[in-house]
């Protein structure tokens, strides 16, 4: 079976298949907001968040507001249910011909990652990246998640890198090596 092709607002149901939810890829909408907030609460945990992307009210806010065309929400429209969404931002890098998008969060429910709605949430993006002439579209995720790393390579990601984040607690109160008084 091959996915159909994503439009915004594409519907996807396979015929003779009625017990698959019909997924509708669509902009976000603010009634939306507080259900990719809670979906990301619980996807994107993390024991020292990255100050460069923390998983906050500000930042699916920031980007519903300032790149909606880069926010997507998959629907099971027979539920009226959230099922996965992703969000981006493109980058114009000074000194540089090329425009480069970054795909910064992307979850889907576990109850529907058996419909390749991640796959779809993708495609549809890229679409997007595409018209707005975006020559290279990065990712990134943990290096540990096996899962992600797979999926995105299944869609042509390709020269992982790893990188390293360190911390320095500078709270004068705790003690050298890492232990509170």
């Amino acid at each position: 079976m091959t996915d159909a092709p994503e439009q915004p607002g594409a519907r996807y149901h396979p015929s003779g298949e009625e017990d698959r939810p019909e997924i509708e890829i669509r902009e976000m909408e603010i009634d939306d907001l507080a259900g990719v907030f809670h979906m990301g609460e619980r996807t994107f945990t993390a024991d020292i968040p990255n100050l460069y992307r923390t998983w906050d009210e500000y930042e699916v806010t920031h980007l519903f507001t300032t790149e909606p065309e880069l926010c997507l929400v998959a629907e099971d429209t027979d539920a009226d249910r959230l099922a996965g969404f992703a969000m981006a931002t493109t980058v114009d890098k000074a000194r540089s011909s090329w425009k480069y998008g970054y795909l910064l969060w992307m979850a889907v429910d576990l109850g529907y990652r058996r419909y390749r709605v991640g796959r779809r949430l993708f495609r549809n993006m890229r679409s997007r990246m595409l018209e707005q002439d975006v020559r290279i579209l990065m990712v990134d995720t943990a290096a540990e998640n096996q899962r992600a790393i797979a999926f995105f390579k299944g869609l042509g990601f390709d020269q992982p890198r790893k990188h390293l984040y360190m911390s320095l607690n500078l709270d004068p109160s705790r003690k050298k090596g890492g232990r509170s008084p």
